[in-house]
């Protein structure tokens, strides 16, 4: 790469660039700003501002309503999140390991779950399985299909967190003596892990997004919830309008702990 094209990419902006910057950023902001206004008159215009329906918001039999899909939707997450970090482990670990028979149907599991739709899984669990007589609870109709999917991808991620040690220090590991299972347990793996936390709890704001499918098995997690006091109320925008901002919360939160657990390594 010439130096003068690092310099375009790397290096410090211009006074000229630093004030096209600041234009743009104004820019962006006034186009956002006006979008905004115009679909805060369509939902004017179309009444949907009206106090009638926003006044169920005011009674605590709403909140607690909401607060109760919303434990579901932590609920689910949580065990789909924890599903996804164990089994993608062992898939990793079978994703690495040297014997072609635990390796390929690693790789085979590993490709099949990231290809198949997170939805159709849970189609699976819903109308494939009680016909073969195994009967879940809507609890794991949702979870199970959720956390097997993400599985898959983290097993991905583990495994780009320990290809990105570096191998040196693997081999200083194997000097000391250590076997294979220790030099992986102590010395790889908690350094792949610290590579890769902002990219796992990504992944927990997808498990979290991903329980909006609940509906599908009329789980009743925050959205399924949320329908309900549409069809009760007839209050579209402002139940989605307050849901979308629990769902941001929620997610907001995840975001804090990535930026807090993936500290660079000194």
């Amino acid at each position: 790469m010439s130096r003068a094209l690092e310099d375009i990419l790397f290096g410090a902006p211009s006074p000229r660039g630093r004030t096209l910057a600041r234009a743009a950023s104004v820019g962006t902001a006034v186009l956002l700003l006006l979008v905004g206004a115009a679909i805060v008159f369509r939902f004017h215009s179309a009444g949907q501002l009206e106090a009638r329906f926003w006044q169920f918001f005011a009674w605590p039999s709403t909140w607690a309503f909401l607060a109760k899909g919303l434990l579901g939707t932590l609920a689910s997450a949580a065990m789909a999140a924890l599903i996804a970090l164990s089994l993608g482990l062992v898939l990793m670990l079978g994703r690495l390991a040297r014997p072609r028979l635990v390796r390929w149907p690693s790789i085979a599991a590993i490709e099949f779950l990231r290809g198949t739709p997170t939805l159709l899984l849970i189609y699976v669990c819903f109308l494939v399985l009680p016909a073969l007589g195994i009967k879940l609870s809507t609890y794991w109709m949702l979870t199970l299909p959720v956390g097997l999917s993400t599985a898959a991808v983290v097993a991905e991620v583990y495994r780009a967190g320990v290809l990105a040690v570096p191998r040196g220090q693997t081999l200083a590991a194997r000097s000391l003596g250590l076997s294979e299972a220790q030099v992986f347990a102590t010395v790889v793996f908690p350094q792949a892990l610290r590579y890769i936390v902002p990219a796992l709890v990504a992944q927990l704001v997808i498990v979290v997004k991903d329980t909006t499918f609940g509906y599908v098995v009329t789980y009743g997690e925050l959205m399924q919830n949320a329908r309900v006091l549409i069809a009760n109320y007839h209050s579209l925008v402002p139940v989605y309008l307050v849901v979308a901002l629990l769902y941001c919360g929620v997610n907001y939160a995840i975001s804090r702990a990535s930026r807090r657990l993936g500290r660079p390594i000194h």
